[in-house]
């Protein structure tokens, strides 16, 4: 019988630090979650932040999310390369008990100036994914995997979502983050009931759920629509948390339960006591639980068993020009009538992705997350 490890999305960041202050001093934060690629702004990580990673390393407490490594981009980048050698290199000085990444390819030229946005669901995508996760266990040599995404075009997408990731991760016998607050996102925004989208997602494969907030936006294309966004800047719902109590107990593999938000987030007092709060809810819901995890997979892969990579990374031309078009469309567009008029008139009509379904206000929302990460 496996524990289930309250953790926290701890990065170097002063408000996240300092606010989680009180919950390490009294030894609550059973692990934490490091998104190691997020550094690469800083010339050199401080002596007490990498006395705190290796801590939780030495326990096998520490796990890695990656966040730039732009799983499904239809071009192999030199800065991809660049990801892999850092993961690698990361490895050697810390133990991770895992490492994932997100689903989607980031939108802009520039590597770290991007949003992830899906891709469509075909054999195409598939291999490439598949291709790029067998890179990431070839360089990490421990378990890795993928978390299900927030965003989605039509209701379409998100109920061939949970197959597409376990298709993924197979080959790797990777696992998946099921992040609630994201699923949250998806039950409102596409008024979906919650039993009816568990029931999609291989719920064996969840190693790891993430808890969060976020923040509601109103669609001018749907004036009685508010669009739910992962924002990761407010306290988690309680709807999130009635979701980790109804989904705990259904994934026997589930190791780790994250709770993230970002520094933004956490500027007044009151925040940072929500945060704390919000933390021991968490914990008292894996505490309640705890008796009920039978974990039995390790996600790892016997090594006569494990696939070598291709010597070139798998490409898809075709693939590549629609996402930098579609970049280029969402990043620039400066109303949501030029946006729909750009899209019905680019290379992405017709074709698989299926721009004719999408759901306009998601178009309008996907537009609004490229124009603010094309401006951090």
């Amino acid at each position: 019988m496996t524990q289930i490890y309250p953790s926290i999305a701890c990065n170097l960041d002063s408000d996240i630090l300092q606010t989680a202050l009180p919950l390490f001093m009294d030894e609550k934060v059973e692990a934490i979650e490091w998104s190691f690629d997020a550094l690469y702004k800083e010339r050199q990580i401080p002596q007490w932040f990498v006395e705190l990673l290796q801590a939780f390393s030495q326990e096998k407490r520490l796990i890695g999310h990656g966040i730039y490594f732009s799983l499904f981009s239809g071009k192999w980048s030199k800065e991809q390369q660049d990801w892999l050698t850092h993961l690698k290199k990361v490895t050697t000085n810390f133990q991770f008990d895992h490492i994932t990444e997100h689903f989607g390819f980031m939108t802009g030229q520039n590597f770290h100036d991007g949003a992830p946005i899906s891709i469509p669901f075909t054999k195409s995508t598939l291999a490439i994914g598949q291709d790029r996760l067998l890179r990431m266990y070839d360089a990490c040599s421990c378990p890795v995997g993928l978390e299900n995404l927030a965003f989605s075009y039509s209701l379409e997408e998100v109920k061939r979502h949970g197959d597409f990731l376990n298709q993924l991760i197979e080959p790797v016998n990777g696992f998946i983050i099921l992040d609630l607050h994201n699923l949250y996102c998806q039950i409102h925004n596409f008024d979906i009931d919650y039993e009816d989208i568990i029931a999609l997602y291989p719920l064996h494969r969840v190693r790891e759920i993430h808890i969060s907030g976020g923040s509601w936006e109103p669609s001018t294309t749907l004036p009685q629509k508010q669009v739910r966004r992962d924002t990761h800047d407010d306290q988690v719902p309680q709807e999130v948390f009635e979701l980790l109590k109804k989904t705990i107990h259904r994934c026997p593999n589930l190791k780790f339960v994250v709770m993230e938000q970002i520094g933004t987030g956490l500027k007044t007092p009151e925040s940072k006591v929500q945060f704390q709060l919000d933390f021991q809810t968490m914990s008292h819901i894996i505490q309640e639980s705890n008796h009920q995890n039978t974990s039995t997979n390790t996600f790892l892969l016997d090594t006569p068993a494990l696939p070598t990579p291709f010597k070139f990374p798998l490409e898809d031309n075709d693939l590549h020009a629609d996402q930098m078009e579609l970049s280029r469309i969402l990043e620039t567009a400066a109303d949501t009538p030029t946006l729909f008029r750009e899209i019905q008139n680019s290379r992405l009509a017709n074709s698989a992705w299926n721009t004719e379904n999408w759901s306009p206000f998601m178009i309008e929302t996907a537009m609004h997350i490229a124009q603010k990460w094309k401006g951090k």
